[in-house]
Formats: structure tokens, C-alpha cells, sequence
């Protein structure tokens, strides 16, 4: 029996709130994404926990698309986002955007003019940088900190009619200057954008929310109670918990549906990074409009739908979630783990097949010619699992091998075929052994001559016969090309993002190799994303624009697994 998991620290917080009856022992999360980019396996980790904690306490989670900044959202990233959270096996409750409370939160931006805690200001983005001082230093106060309400909402109107000129203007929260934490030096609330019609709105706002604005009000209007990040917003809360402390308790109840005691809590967990790839979304950006990449759905990029097509089960993704937990310390996770948890997932499931990249013919002399009747033979699926099926191997006198199989002159420590009276075993058919070769004028081998043991077929009596080495093979006449991709890590060194070369020069060169191999005629039948194994070679999966008359496979992981306990 598998030993029950222990809870996280976010699990633990969640069981303390329940027992204590916090938000009268509801569990409401979300997963916020902004539409401007496709998800990737660091956004997987938090996926995994918002919708986890709801699925483990009886509560929901909710999808709501962070929408507040049109120059870079677009409706394809929204139906990407829901494809990939389904394709995960997750369902969310509801459906929200941030746009959903355009209304709302305008309205509270105007209250908070009129309550003297807010004020349009017109410096220049590098002004308002420099006058915030430093960590150690305090900020010094805009010229326009002062305003009168009046002017301030007639501006912020004026901003809104899109009377003001983009960048010209914002929106500031006025709160304290001074403040150690440097979020709290009068952060901007609202910017004008004006050159991007809204996906959903389209022209109706000129003024868009900012995150820290937005996030928590949004959070609150849905009924959230544990809205849960990444560490980077650790230092955000204190002013989420402010915006918060302005529009809850019992002189605002009427804003929320849930009592005037409802609130919610953000808490934060360590980002996933992962060696030999960069989770940052500019950059995965900058690889696929700049052709460095095949598309966002390259298999080498980090993205749910990459590495989907790269074969990564959602099975195994959220097995590595688990694996790798959830914390209050940033760390660096070997991507060997991951390649070792898709191993893990696909050696009891995958069927086996013989590919051969590196084809040279054999020809076995003294099998007998049957070309209108081939031999035909049965071979296990997965060996040892005869409940998984089995497969049907055409035999003959010519087949296709490794040419690394064969060496014409051998030490007594290759087992494979050599001349000289060495047994081989041809995969689950009969044991040869080499007598010569054929090369062509460039001293290249072009054909491999063998003779068979008739007695020796796999399965009878005399197939019971030990040697030192099996080797793979595909019959000439019915062997099929495919085309295989054996992909690669993407980045040539560990951690690319602490590098201070740029992250373009740091490319692996060879992160993709394409071969023609021969296959197996059994693979005809192989449909987009069918995994299997290729006998010796590792695991591959059938590529999305596979035909039955041009088979792609992609490399999902290699056999060997280089991941240290």
C-alpha cells in the first residue's frame, strides 16, 4: 500500500483555516493567467496546486484570465490556456476575466480620488522610477501628489475619454513614500492604452487596471479564499492586503455577497525552473518570432503544448509536480527528474517496436527464398505482459540492421555480429551467425552476410538457446521510412537565464537531428500521439502532422536515464 503523502505548507494553512472556520470553511482558489502567451511547465506547478486544493477539500477553482493589458492578450492564448488545463485532466468552476470588473474597479478608483487616496500624475515613467529612491532610501513625492480631488477626477475622466495621449498620464495611489517596502511608495494604478483595442471590450475602456490593483479586488468580487502564487509576490501581499483593507469589513459589506467577515488570503510557493531551459515568457517569445524554434508548440520548447507533442503525458507531468512539492525556498530542478518521471509513466505502457536509424542490409543465405509466402512471427507488445497484445513481425531473407550491430573486425568484447562463429539472436525470431560482408568502392559495408538456425526460432523448444546479444531488425520488403526527430535539450548550459551571455548564443546546436529510419510495417496503423517504444533507441511519440503516408515520431526521452537520486 502506498504511504499516505504528508500535506504541504499551503496544504497546512488550508486545514488550519478550515478548522478554525475561516470564510465559514469555504475553499474557493483560481488560476489567473494572463492571455499573452502559451502556459508552460512553471505555470503547470500552480495549476496543480490551485485546482489540487480545491479537488482535495470539496471546494473549486476557478479560471480567470488576467485580461487588463490589451497590447498583449489575444484570444488564441485564452483557448490555448483552457485546451492545455483540460488536457491536464483539470475542470475549473467558472470562467472569469479581470475585464469582467472593468466597472467595478473604476468605480473604486474613483473613490479612492475622492477619499484623498489617489491622484492622476504626469511625470514620465523614468521619473516616477527615480523619484521612488531606493530600498534603503526614501522616495520623494511627486509634484502633483497634492492635486485637488476636483482636478484629479476631471483628469482621470479625461484619461478615460481618451482625451489624454498614451503614457502622458496615470493613476497613483497616495500612501506612503517613505515605506520600506518599496510597493508602497504611491504604485500606479491605472495607465492609459489607447493603441490596442480589448479582446473582449474593445474600445469601451481608454484606462486599464494594474495588476496589484486589479488582482486582489478581483480575488474578493469572486468570492476567493486562498489566492495562491509564486514567491515573487511575496513582496506584493502587503499591498494586496491594503487594497483589500479599503473595500472590506462591515462599512463595505454590501461589495461582497459572502459577509462583511469574507476575505481572502494570498499565499506563495517557490517557482519552478528547471535546468536547460528558460520559463521566461519574453524569451520563448523572442525563440519563436525569431525562428529559432519551430513554434510555441516546438517539442523543445517548455510549453504545455511543446512538451505534449514531445510526448509528456499529463500523467506524467503531474507525477513530477508531485515529486518535486511545493516550498518556501527557490531552487533549481535537474531536468533528468523529468525525463526520468516520463520513463517511469511509459515503460509499463508504451508497446515495443523495432526502428532501425542507421540501416545496412543482412542477408541470411541459407534461409529459404519465399517471397509469395513470408515467414510471419509473433512478438509481445511489451515482453513479459502478453495482456498487452501482441504484434506481427514479417520474415525473411533480407532484413534491415544497425550498422553498429556489425563489426567485421571484433574484440572479444563486442557481442554483437562479427565473423567467427559468434551467436547473435535476431529479436524474438531465430539466432544467426555473421560469415562476411559486402562493401561498396569507398570501403563502406553495404551487406551483411549471415546463416540461421532453423531450430532456433524464439518461443519453440530450441528458441530456448542463451546469447550474449539480441539485435533488432525489420524486413526489407515491407520495412516502412519514417521520419524521426530526436530531439534534444533546447540550451547547452544548466542555467541559461543565470548566464550573462545572451540567452540566444546558448543554444544547443544540436537539440534536433532528423534520420529516415526503417520501421516496423505494424506502425502504419500509429495515430497522432501514440507512444511507443523503439527497441534500444527510447521512447518516441507520433508527431501532429504525421500522414499514414509520411510518419513523423519525436524523441520523448532517450532509454538511458542520467537522473541521480
Amino acid at each position: 500500500m502506498e504511504e499516505e503523502r504528508s500535506l504541504n505548507f499551503i496544504e497546512q494553512i488550508v486545514e488550519k483555516d478550515l478548522a478554525e472556520g475561516v470564510n465559514n470553511g469555504r475553499i474557493q482558489t483560481r488560476f489567473p493567467p494572463e492571455p499573452n502567451g502559451y502556459l508552460h511547465i512553471g505555470h503547470v506547478k500552480a495549476i496543480c496546486m490551485d485546482f489540487g486544493i480545491a479537488e482535495k477539500y470539496n471546494g473549486v477553482c476557478n479560471l480567470r484570465f488576467d485580461d487588463t493589458n490589451p497590447a498583449k492578450e489575444d484570444t488564441e492564448y485564452v483557448e490555448t490556456i483552457e485546451r492545455d488545463i483540460a488536457w491536464l485532466g483539470f475542470k475549473w468552476g467558472k470562467i472569469f476575466y479581470a475585464s469582467d470588473y472593468f466597472e467595478q474597479l473604476y468605480d473604486l478608483a474613483i473613490r479612492f480620488i475622492k477619499e484623498g487616496k489617489a491622484y492622476v500624475d504626469e511625470q514620465t515613467p523614468e521619473q516616477i522610477a527615480e523619484q521612488k529612491g531606493t530600498p534603503t532610501e526614501p522616495g520623494v513625492a511627486s509634484p502633483y501628489r497634492d492635486r485637488p480631488v476636483e482636478e484629479n477626477l476631471r483628469l482621470f475622466q479625461a484619461m478615460q475619454n481618451g482625451e489624454i495621449e498614451e503614457g502622458k498620464m496615470v493613476l497613483r495611489a497616495k500612501i506612503d513614500m517613505a515605506n520600506p517596502n518599496m510597493h508602497f511608495r504611491d504604485p500606479i494604478m491605472y495607465r492609459i492604452i489607447t493603441s490596442h483595442p480589448h479582446h473582449r471590450t474593445g474600445r469601451r475602456w481608454n484606462v486599464y487596471p494594474m495588476y496589484d490593483f486589479a488582482h486582489g479586488q478581483s480575488d474578493y468580487f469572486e468570492g476567493v479564499t486562498h489566492s495562491i502564487c509564486t514567491l515573487e509576490f511575496e513582496v506584493h501581499r502587503p499591498l494586496y492586503d491594503y487594497f483589500l483593507d479599503q473595500i472590506t469589513g462591515p462599512n463595505f459589506a454590501g461589495l461582497s455577497p459572502y459577509g462583511p467577515d469574507y476575505r481572502p488570503k494570498q499565499r506563495e510557493f517557490n517557482r519552478l525552473n528547471i535546468t536547460y531551459t528558460v520559463m521566461s515568457k519574453r524569451k520563448m517569445l523572442q525563440l519563436v518570432k525569431e525562428g529559432l524554434v519551430a513554434g510555441w508548440d516546438d517539442p523543445r520548447m517548455p510549453t504545455v503544448c511543446g512538451l505534449r507533442r514531445r510526448g509528456y503525458t499529463a500523467r506524467a507531468i503531474r507525477t513530477f509536480m508531485d515529486k518535486i512539492g511545493y516550498t518556501k525556498v527557490e531552487g533549481m530542478i535537474d531536468q533528468g527528474l523529468l525525463e526520468h518521471t516520463i520513463r517511469e509513466d511509459l515503460k509499463e505502457t508504451a508497446p515495443r517496436v523495432c526502428a532501425i536509424f542507421d540501416p545496412v542490409k543482412l542477408i541470411i543465405t541459407n534461409y529459404p527464398e519465399s517471397p509469395d509466402k513470408p515467414e510471419i512471427l509473433v512478438a509481445e507488445n511489451i515482453d513479459g505482459h502478453p495482456e498487452l497484445g501482441t504484434r506481427e513481425m514479417r520474415f525473411a531473407k533480407e532484413l534491415y540492421i544497425e550498422r553498429a550491430d556489425f563489426l567485421e573486425q571484433a574484440d572479444n568484447k563486442f557481442y554483437r555480429l562479427s565473423p567467427g562463429g559468434r551467436e547473435v539472436r535476431l529479436k524474438a525470431s531465430y539466432i544467426i551467425q555473421a560469415t562476411g560482408c559486402e562493401k561498396d568502392a569507398n570501403g563502406n559495408i553495404t551487406t551483411v552476410f549471415a546463416t540461421y538456425d532453423p531450430d532456433s526460432k524464439s518461443g519453440t523448444e530450441g528458441g530456448n538457446r542463451k546469447t550474449k546479444a539480441t539485435i533488432n531488425w525489420v524486413e526489407c520488403s515491407s520495412a516502412m521510412d519514417a521520419e524521426v526527430r530526436l530531439y534534444d535539450r533546447l540550451f547547452a548550459v544548466e542555467n541559461p537565464s543565470a548566464d550573462e551571455r545572451d540567452f540566444r548564443e546558448l543554444l544547443n546546436p544540436d537539440s534536433l537531428k532528423i534520420v529516415t529510419a526503417k520501421v516496423e510495417p505494424s506502425l502504419a496503423q500509429a495515430k497522432v500521439q501514440d507512444h511507443f517504444q523503439f527497441l534500444k533507441q527510447g521512447y518516441f511519440v507520433v508527431d501532429d502532422d504525421s500522414t499514414p503516408q509520411h510518419l513523423i515520431f519525436n524523441r520523448t526521452a532517450s532509454l538511458k536515464d542520467n537522473w541521480q537520486k
